[in-house]
């Protein structure tokens, strides 16, 4: 099998928007044995986007779509498609009524141009939209298939892997599963360094890849029957557990943040905050997390001196002797958040998040987090390079995965 990918917008042709819908389905065909013989990106324009789609249908038998399914005059993937393999267009009144009910749970009311959107071409099969209103379509003609998938990623994806992955094992035969374990505290070239003959296997398959401050590793497995795949990457899993310890922080699609939530609530366990470079941004990645109010106490953003010392109880001294951004006022602030607030953890961040600020002694970058948990109190020092952005970032992650581990035991003993 082989297959080429078409993406459809004028906004991905100006570069308003990263075309990563084409990254995620050529890793995906790749997966399932699909040969990606080619890539393009058209803009709104029909007659161009016909001779598109006919170039890409001369040369492979999967042709898949991405974006042009809405509402709006420039949305003509459907119509183009309709038109190009000759079948009427015609109004579904099954994909209406869902269109109108998404809108009504959102207290909103469909316009006439939405059911542009129940327009589907004769003889397609409807690929169900869980995520929004435009549906995928999937048409078969002379041993090739056409499908149409939206453009906003979180829909394409979801289609995807709902709609699309049974087609391809139907095509194919044989069923694709992945594993996602998530790795935070370890850099992608140490860690595709440990997996080394690991990575190696052609089915299962393991990838690295880095992600935003932490990174993951991907088993994909195909097999006959799910079973099969999943017993397949079990022993991958297991070996590099052994191999790279406890930087896996989870598996599958969840977040660390979510994670440390999750760790607080089994074990009953409440967490306070004092940040200075951060400036709450531990507080809100903890409070993004549905149930995070049975756990967090309260989070003070103690940027100077004096509320460090009124607030947190920072002894004077320290502060004069070894200045705000010092291990000694990251475990004063640590300890003073979790007696201000009863909590059984509290974390003190104090750094140079820059761009000024810094020196040779202290550059920019360097951050202290302090940790208080059963009457002990640890500093640990972070050295950053990014942005102030970025390196504010790297701290509350940092900080966020000092819980984790706290909570599971590995730090107090």
């Amino acid at each position: 099998m082989n297959a080429e990918i078409i993406a459809v917008g004028t906004e991905l042709l100006l570069g308003d928007i990263l075309n990563t819908n084409a990254q995620y389905l050529s890793q995906q065909l790749a997966a399932y044995g699909v040969d990606v013989y080619g890539e393009c990106v058209v803009g709104d324009h029909p007659s161009r986007l016909r001779e598109a789609v006919k170039l890409a249908l001369s040369r492979a038998d999967w042709v898949f779509l991405t974006g042009g399914l809405g509402p709006t005059a420039d949305d003509l993937t459907r119509e183009t498609v309709a038109e190009l393999w000759g079948r009427k267009l015609v109004f579904d009144e099954t994909i209406w009524q869902k269109i109108a009910d998404y809108f009504k749970t959102r207290k909103r009311t469909p316009v006439e141009s939405n059911r542009r959107q129940a327009m589907v071409p004769e003889g397609a099969a409807v690929l169900k939209n869980r995520c929004g209103t435009a549906p995928g379509l999937h048409l078969e003609q002379d041993g090739h298939h056409i499908i149409l998938l939206p453009g906003p990623p979180h829909e394409m994806r979801d289609m995807f892997e709902h709609e699309v992955v049974p087609l391809l094992e139907k095509a194919t035969g044989c069923v694709l599963r992945s594993r996602v374990l998530r790795v935070f505290g370890m850099g992608e070239s140490e860690a595709a360094e440990c997996a080394g003959d690991l990575m190696d296997g052609q089915n299962p398959t393991l990838a690295p890849y880095a992600k935003d401050n932490e990174m993951i590793f991907r088993i994909t497995a195909k097999a006959e029957t799910a079973e099969q795949a999943e017993a397949m990457m079990n022993p991958i899993e297991t070996e590099l557990r052994n191999r790279i310890g406890d930087v896996v922080y989870a598996t599958g699609e969840t977040d660390l943040q979510t994670v440390v939530v999750e760790k607080l609530l089994q074990k009953g366990l409440s967490v306070a905050t004092a940040e200075s470079c951060t400036a709450g941004g531990l507080a809100e990645a903890i409070t993004d997390v549905s149930g995070a109010s049975d756990i967090f106490r309260t989070g003070i953003v103690a940027y100077h001196n004096e509320t460090k010392e009124q607030l947190l109880g920072v002894p004077h001294e320290l502060l004069e002797t070894h200045g705000a951004v010092s291990p000694e006022v990251a475990r004063a602030m640590a300890e003073g958040i979790a007696r201000v607030a009863g909590a059984d953890i509290g974390i003190g961040i104090t750094g140079i998040a820059g761009p000024t600020g810094g020196s040779p002694e202290k550059p920019v970058g360097l951050v202290y987090i302090g940790v208080w948990y059963k009457n002990q109190v640890k500093a640990f020092e972070f050295r950053f390079a990014g942005t102030r952005a970025q390196n504010r970032k790297s701290a509350v992650r940092n900080a966020l995965n000092l819980i984790r581990k706290t909570v599971d035991e590995q730090m107090f003993l």
